[in-house]
């Protein structure tokens, strides 16, 4: 029978895989970009759009993930890659 306590014993950790939510973190980062610096909207249109539509997260944990992940985003617009470009980051 299935034993949460047992999966605790063998070492197995719980939450969510780390290596998906860095891939989610990425993905969306690229999509504030797009929306922000691609199609011209305002941030708060943005964050509504990221928010709702696309990954389904509170505007408050997009931000989150903005501010821990400043430096990658940093990155994307220094390059301002176009968006065949930015398939690529």
């Amino acid at each position: 029978m299935f034993s949460i306590n047992n999966n605790r014993e063998k070492g197995i950790k719980k939450g969510r895989n780390a290596e998906l939510v860095e891939r989610r973190n990425k993905a969306l980062i690229k999509r504030f970009y797009y929306w922000t610096e691609l199609k011209r909207r305002r941030f708060d249109d943005t964050l509504q759009i990221l928010s709702s539509d696309e990954f389904y997260i509170s505007e408050q944990t997009i931000e989150n993930i903005l501010r821990k992940n400043v430096t990658y985003l940093e990155v994307i617009l220094e390059k301002k890659p176009s968006l065949n470009q930015l398939k690529k980051y």
